[in-house]
């Protein structure tokens, strides 16, 4: 259903921003796991990934404050990985399709390998932006992009814009990488606080959610200053770039699910178990709480990951 401007309620500027807070979680078990999958390190295709994961979690950051700004504690909940969905999405609505140019491509935890690669493409793919007034759904599983998505979330919450509060529960752990970026938080309520917001969106946006521009350099305001070194391509050009790749790096064998010993099973449970409990401290963490074990548990995640591959299991977090 197709919401008019009477009917765009704050109850679904909220829905919009909870599924922005499970989109962008949504990306980071899957980029990690094929990150992860990379037996060296020091290769382009995990350096490129890794980036990427790192402004993924700056999103979630960002999408939170939104939602904060909006009245919306979020929630965050163990995504699910099966077949081809991606949650609120459906690249069928996009034209043209590209799914039919990034073919095949799997949804589920898997290596980096032609499938998840191609998906990551299909995930960060670029609308050209017309300036027009977006689709508006009730149902935002009609979105045919996170950038369509991101779209109606800037549309919503303009004209919302009454309803923002700002200084709510407002986080910033990214900002000493962000040295162009003048804010990365909702300081303030009204029409300053919605510029404010709108900025946020746009770091979502440009620097791979579906971003649109004629070139494909990143503007300077949206680059990492800190550990990126290829701070100026988006995460579309980063996955394009792994996928032209001739030679791809060694990945970690692994072996069907009805081989695990009882000692794989065991890798299984501990990775999930730490998956849990970081979704606990995120959660915690935007809703004014400050968890002190927040950073342990982000690493201990990441080395779960490379865990279970060293000992040929796929990674799984729930």
């Amino acid at each position: 259903m197709r919401l008019r401007d009477e009917e765009w309620t704050i109850h679904h500027l909220r829905q919009h921003l909870q599924y922005a807070v499970d989109l962008e979680i949504w990306t980071i078990p899957f980029y990690m796991s094929a990150m992860y999958s990379v037996v060296d390190r020091s290769s382009q295709e995990f350096q490129l990934v890794q980036s990427v994961v790192n402004q993924e979690m700056l999103h979630v950051q960002l999408a939170s404050n939104l939602a904060n700004a909006y009245g919306l504690s979020p929630v965050f909940k163990a995504p699910t990985y099966e077949g081809q969905t991606i949650p609120h999405l459906d690249f069928n609505l996009d034209k043209p399709n590209p799914s039919e140019i990034f073919s095949p491509y799997s949804a589920e935890i898997g290596p980096l390998d032609e499938e998840r690669v191609n998906a990551m493409c299909l995930i960060e793919y670029p609308e050209w932006k017309t300036h027009g007034k977006p689709n508006l759904h009730d149902n935002v599983k009609e979105y045919g992009s996170i950038a369509e998505f991101y779209d109606a979330v800037e549309y919503g919450a303009g004209l919302l814009k009454s309803d923002l509060r700002g200084g709510v529960r407002q986080v910033d752990y990214f900002s000493a990488f962000y040295r162009n970026l003048p804010a990365l938080t909702i300081p303030d309520s009204g029409e300053a606080g919605f510029r404010q917001a709108l900025l946020l969106i746009d770091t979502i946006c440009d620097q791979g959610e579906g971003a649109s521009r004629k070139d494909s350099d990143l503007p300077a305001a949206f680059q990492n200053t800190a550990d990126d070194s290829q701070a100026d391509l988006p995460h579309y050009e980063k996955f394009l770039e792994i996928r032209n790749e001739t030679q791809r790096s060694l990945l970690y064998p692994f072996k069907p699910r009805d081989r695990y010993s009882d000692q794989d099973r065991a890798l299984e449970k501990i990775l999930v178990h730490s998956f849990q409990e970081f979704l606990g401290a995120l959660e915690e963490l935007f809703s004014g709480r400050n968890p002190e074990d927040f950073f342990r548990l982000m690493i201990t995640v990441g080395a779960g990951i490379q865990n279970c591959w060293k000992n040929g299991v796929t990674p799984r977090f729930s």
